[in-house]
């Protein structure tokens, strides 16, 4: 099959705001009077409930209110009283703060609506403000204990024992510059260190703020009583399980093409890289956070993730006469030689760290975290600090982060065999859904594929020895999404092995007890053996990081954004994994898959009958962009099935402790049949004294699946429209409208994105060399 180079995507040159639709309904009918003394009883008792606590010697004590919501949030009207979000929920309560416990405009306010509706006037005052308030209290101390620690019992103040030794992660309320939060810290510190509490770490990010302690539970509790403190928790436990040695060695190993400095940089935040006799001379640098861990891998997980992030399918290069290293590699240590983090660092600063300074030492690009915290599962709408960093990290750096979906075991105990029984059902129960970080916005979450049934000889001769998945299934032990607020999580699946259920044993096994049931990579200690096998979603994300590092050989010089959106051109669920998870109906494919399983090659190559257009851009927040894209007539009226598939992905500024987690949104619409013109008209902002917008049918619209409504809760969205019929009466342009929505970051400026369209037909069409003569070559 011949390859391409792919086209460059027009913009059309207008640039203008967009419309903006309105939202919200009428405020609820409520007796003004009655409601605002309600509102100011409570107010009263949360301000006096916070002095009572408030320890005398607190620096610039602050007034932190849990406000119930009825409509809108009314992020705005708040900011004229003197309070300033800090959090925001699914069932519509807010967190707020003030520097002062006074709050007299807000109390004018609140007179003011209790004076009930006026003389010429239909409404009391501030109704539409003060009427949609349904409750106001204090945080309670209990409430700022975090899931971690609720998990191991601890769901009330005095759970936390006297004489008990525990290590907190403590994280403040985002409550404005950094230099207030440094204050703020150094009060938290100083005041816990004088209580007998010694200070571990402490980071400082652009919106987070935590400090690590070790101490009493007594200190616990004190501290659960301070204001400032947004979460009092465990720090995360990495998902990562000790292995055994296959048996078997695999031997007459191919001798290794050599390496050139050129090949694409995969920064792997793990246990370490041992100097493997396959990819030492590809072994750029390593690292390890903090310097006391040393950077070798004892822990026998980083080798074997890099093994497969520089070669790719190992047990397929095996059978070769010669072996292939993709991409050269660099390390950062951050866990232990028991796969934990280092007491000494918050996991935030952590990975901040060793990403950083993988990026700046050795230029890396393409990252992979093999590691999650099985204990913090994603829910609803919230992620947590070391998610909010890693996406981050992907906006600051223009980097491309892959993490793993997790692992969860499926069934134990007396319930065993329902992991061969009840898959694939149990894939999608709560107890399944993606632990942190899986969940976040800007980086690329990957979830497991089966790469076959994983019986070997062995049960030919045991009937009690049974298959769960098949080749292309869901693996029985990957996590499903959704991510945060809805979002299509994982973004891609690839193979990461399986489990068989051994009826002898009573016992689920991977690939670490029977070599067949996981993927091949490299043995940590290379004396012993070369080869290694293990299951897990660990083994799925440097899959994707081998196939982004191809993509980014062949475009050098490409954003994050344009890594990102050509995966998802180029991904495909699997027929297999659609059959099995189709009587799960709803989201189950969506939830277990993403986009479906990369194809590096159709990434980065277009073909006769199938052509990528793309473009690298950015748009002012609250303005849209208009492309055009050219249909040959072959795609108009040849028979047989053509597709358009649209793809963008972009790297919005995130805060975990909002519902709006992302501060900016950005969606497309796919047109046809319509001037440039007549769209321009339709998008654009308007005044009062123009009128109405002029409307775009319906039937101009590409009813493109998934729908907006399900993919614009992602950063990485593609969307697809596929014709069988002649479609020549729409014309020979199609025009994509690209629009960027601001939220509580709408003073960002611009917000830069990558966005693709495909045009793919099933016969073999001379698609490419046509549209290129209406477009530019883009290498």
């Amino acid at each position: 099959m011949p390859r391409y180079d792919h086209l460059e995507l027009v913009r059309l040159p207008e640039r203008l705001p967009r419309r903006k639709t309105g939202g919200g309904g009428p405020p609820p009918q409520r007796n003004p009077g009655g409601h605002s003394r309600q509102l100011s009883d409570e107010l009263d008792e949360a301000i006096a409930s916070q002095r009572r606590r408030r320890r005398p010697d607190s620096v610039d004590p602050s007034l932190i209110l849990r406000v119930q919501m009825h409509g809108a949030l009314q992020e705005d009207e708040w900011a004229k009283v003197g309070l300033t979000v800090l959090s925001s929920d699914e069932d519509r309560t807010l967190i707020l703060f003030a520097d002062s416990d006074e709050l007299d405009e807000f109390r004018n306010k609140l007179d003011s609506y209790g004076q009930g509706t006026q003389p010429g006037r239909q409404n009391p005052a501030y109704a539409a403000f003060i009427a949609n308030v349904d409750a106001i209290a204090e945080v309670a101390p209990r409430d700022r204990i975090g899931m971690r620690a609720r998990e191991e019992g601890l769901v009330e103040v005095d759970d936390f024992q006297a004489g008990v030794e525990y290590i907190l992660d403590i994280e403040l309320w985002d409550l404005g510059p950094r230099a207030l939060r440094e204050r703020k810290l150094d009060d938290i510190a100083a005041y816990s260190e004088a209580l007998g509490a010694e200070e571990l770490d402490r980071h400082i990010g652009p919106n987070l703020t935590m400090l690590r302690l070790r101490a009493d539970g007594t200190v616990a509790r004190s501290l659960l009583n301070i204001e400032e403190i947004a979460e009092l928790d465990f720090p995360p436990e990495p998902d990562l399980t000790t292995s055994e040695l296959i048996e078997r060695p695999l031997a007459d190993v191919p001798d290794p093409e050599d390496a050139t400095d050129d090949l694409p940089l995969i920064g792997i935040i793990d246990s370490g890289i041992n100097d493997h006799p396959l990819i030492e001379d590809v072994i750029a640098g390593s690292i390890a956070i903090p310097d006391t861990l040393g950077t070798a891998d004892d822990f026998c997980h980083g080798t074997f993730v890099g093994g497969i992030a520089t070669f790719g399918d190992l047990r397929a290069q095996l059978g070769q006469e010669r072996l292939v290293r993709y991409a050269r590699l660099c390390s950062a240590k951050v866990v232990d030689d028991r796969g934990r983090f280092p007491n000494s660092r918050l996991t935030p600063r952590l990975m901040r760290e060793a990403v950083t300074r993988l990026h700046d030492e050795f230029g890396c690009r393409i990252f992979v975290v093999a590691l999650g915290d099985r204990k913090k599962l994603i829910e609803g709408s919230k992620v947590g600090p070391w998610t909010q960093t890693l996406d981050e990290l992907v906006r600051e750096l223009d980097v491309v982060i892959i993490v793993s979906a997790g692992n969860h075991q499926p069934r134990g105990g007396n319930r065993i065999e329902e992991a061969v029984t009840e898959y694939p059902r149990y894939l999608v129960e709560p107890s399944n859904r993606l632990c942190e970080p899986a969940g976040g916005m800007n980086i690329v979450t990957v979830g497991s594929l089966a790469h076959s049934n994983g019986l070997g000889r062995q049960a030919q001769e045991n009937i009690g020895i049974r298959p769960i998945a098949d080749l292309n299934e869901p693996s029985p032990f990957s996590r499903a999404g959704p991510g945060v607020r809805g979002s299509i999580k994982p973004d891609f699946a690839d193979i990461g092995g399986t489990l068989i259920y051994d009826g002898q044993a009573i016992a689920l096994r991977g690939g670490e007890a029977r070599p067949e049931a996981g993927v091949v990579s490299l043995h940590y200690r290379p004396i012993d053996r070369l080869f290694a096998t293990y299951s897990g979603t660990s083994y799925a994300a440097p899959l994707v990081a081998f196939k982004a590092s191809q993509i980014l050989a062949r475009f050098p010089d490409a954003s994050a954004n344009l890594v990102r959106a050509l995966l998802a051109s180029s991904a495909v669920p699997p027929e297999e994994a659609l059959r099995r998870l189709e009587p799960l109906g709803g989201r189950a494919a969506l939830d277990l898959c993403g986009h479906g399983l990369v194809d590096a090659e159709r990434a980065s190559f277009s073909d006769d009958a199938r052509v990528i257009l793309y473009a690298e851009d950015e748009l002012e927040i609250d303005h849209f962009a208009v492309y055009q894209i050219p249909i040959p007539d072959a795609f108009q009226t040849e028979r047989g099935r053509r597709t358009v598939r649209v793809s963008l992905a972009y790297d919005p500024p995130v805060r975990h402790s909002r519902l709006d987690y992302n501060g900016v949104s950005m969606g497309f619409r796919l047109i046809r049949g319509c001037e440039p013109d007549l769209i321009f008209e339709h998008f654009r902002q308007r005044t009062a004294e123009e009128g109405p917008f002029p409307r775009v049918e319906n039937r101009y619209n590409c009813d493109l699946s998934p729908s907006s409504t399900i993919r614009e809760k992602s950063s990485l969205q593609t969307a697809s429209v596929t014709f069988s019929r002649d479609i020549q009466q729409y014309g020979d342009n199609y025009y994509l409208v690209v629009r960027c929505a601001g939220g509580w970051a709408g003073d960002v400026g611009r917000q830069n994105f990558a966005v693709t369209v495909e045009l793919s037909h099933e016969a073999e069409v001379q698609l490419y060399e046509r549209i290129r003569q209406r477009a530019r070559v883009r290498t």
